[in-house]
């Protein structure tokens, strides 16, 4: 885990300019993998109720603006305030453990695939090594899976897509793998490793790995003592499974002393130094190091999948490694935009943009041929003959009608 946060630009202006708010809103699931950082970051103390966890996982991750209330004490002891000032929190950071760690975040509306663009972006921590001549440095990549909304319900039980970055189809990379990692015993000695390695047989995997490794521990080390086993999580065994990356970690001193973990090149959390140039400003936004595209997703079996719109991201840690003293690699995220909040996408039917197909979409049409009111018409064309008429409130009645 890194120790320094860049926070881009984009992300106050964004906040600043659209309607719709471009930051996370909602945490909907946290489930990390063994590792240093659980149970610190954030912090958790047994008998916290889960739903409690993910209050403040989404007050990490979640951007916002908040009022400040500046207060003074008048002679009589009474307290006033004299002033509001309006401030936007910037996101914190969240440690996802091992391989198959994750969270699960969304917005305030449904992200939009704008062609040709990038769509998100989301932050980690990731670091350039000053004395590496390669592109690398703290560099632990997570990947992203989105889902639509398909019943309705509000909830991410829907089917998941992957956004299959640059190392989707190495050889190295393994599909559909699992690891199942066993609750730690309290009683067990613990095997020290000097210098730094209190229990170099800490809490134990296994997995379905093509090489040679299919079995290992999450070590503990001498700078993190609290458990690394989610203590929320009563179970005996934990299992993930998804997109395995290959190895990016060397030890370039060939003494365990310095690490170097190298960028890979594009579609991951966590993978380059975050860099987003915002709106208004040269550099185009297809430059982002962090940046994703819906227009990557795939389905399980590596078929593209055409997204119009997506509801919900999850980032899951994607390494299985160790890297000595610095620990297991663990995917950071520290915050996610949508780089163009208040885009639309042209569903048939959603005539006024919300997402779904309703009698209001019949009476925007309506009013637009009555009075010529488009306010609420965002999509008015729907058979697509360049204008908008009764025959295009047909199209949406027999939408309508199938949807019953």
């Amino acid at each position: 885990m890194k120790r320094t946060l860049l926070f881009s630009l984009a992300f106050i202006t964004l906040m600043l300019q659209a309607q719709n708010k471009p930051y996370i809103t909602k945490v909907y699931d946290y489930l990390p993998a063994p590792g240093q950082f659980v149970n610190k970051v954030p912090a958790y103390s047994v008998g916290e109720p889960r739903d409690s966890l993910i209050a403040r996982v989404e007050r990490i991750l979640c951007g916002r603006t908040e009022i400040v209330n500046d207060t003074v004490e008048t002679p009589g002891g009474d307290i006033i305030v004299v002033n509001d000032t309006t401030i936007e929190v910037k996101p914190g950071l969240l440690s996802l453990g091992s391989y198959g760690g994750y969270v699960v975040f969304g917005f305030d509306h449904p992200v939009v695939n704008v062609e040709g663009e990038y769509d998100l972006q989301i932050f980690g921590n990731a670091a350039q090594a000053e004395q590496s001549s390669r592109e690398g440095g703290s560099c632990e990549p997570g990947i992203v899976m989105v889902s639509r909304d398909v019943n309705h319900n509000g909830i991410p039980d829907d089917p998941w897509y992957e956004l299959a970055g640059s190392e989707y189809n190495n050889p190295k990379t393994q599909k559909h793998f699992t690891i199942t990692y066993y609750k730690p015993d309290p009683n067990k000695p613990p095997v020290p490793e000097p210098p730094f390695i209190t229990d170099a047989e800490y809490i134990r995997w296994t997995c379905n790995s093509i090489d040679s490794i299919q079995q290992g521990y999450v070590r503990k080390n001498s700078f993190n003592a609290q458990s690394y086993w989610p203590l929320w999580i009563e179970s005996e065994t934990l299992t993930f499974t998804g997109t395995k990356l290959r190895c990016n970690a060397v030890d370039e001193s060939g003494q365990g002393s310095y690490w170097v973990q190298y960028f890979f090149d594009w579609g991951y959390v966590d993978n380059r130094p975050d860099k987003c140039y915002g709106y208004g400003i040269d550099t185009p936004i297809a430059t982002l190091n962090n940046g994703f595209k819906l227009d990557w997703a795939v389905d399980d079996e590596g078929n593209p999948v055409e997204l119009k719109k997506i509801d919900f991201v999850k980032v899951y840690s994607a390494m299985l490694q160790d890297c000595g003293w610095l620990g297991e690699t663990s995917t950071e995220v520290a915050g996610a935009i949508d780089l163009h909040p208040d885009a639309v996408a042209a569903e048939p039917g959603d005539v006024n943009g919300d997402g779904n197909v309703t009698a209001a979409d019949v009476t925007a049409l309506y009013n637009y041929m009555l009075n010529s009111d488009s306010s609420a018409v965002v999509n008015g064309d729907q058979n697509g003959d360049g204008s908008i008429t009764s025959a295009d409130v047909t199209a949406v009645y027999n939408i309508l009608l199938g949807n019953f």
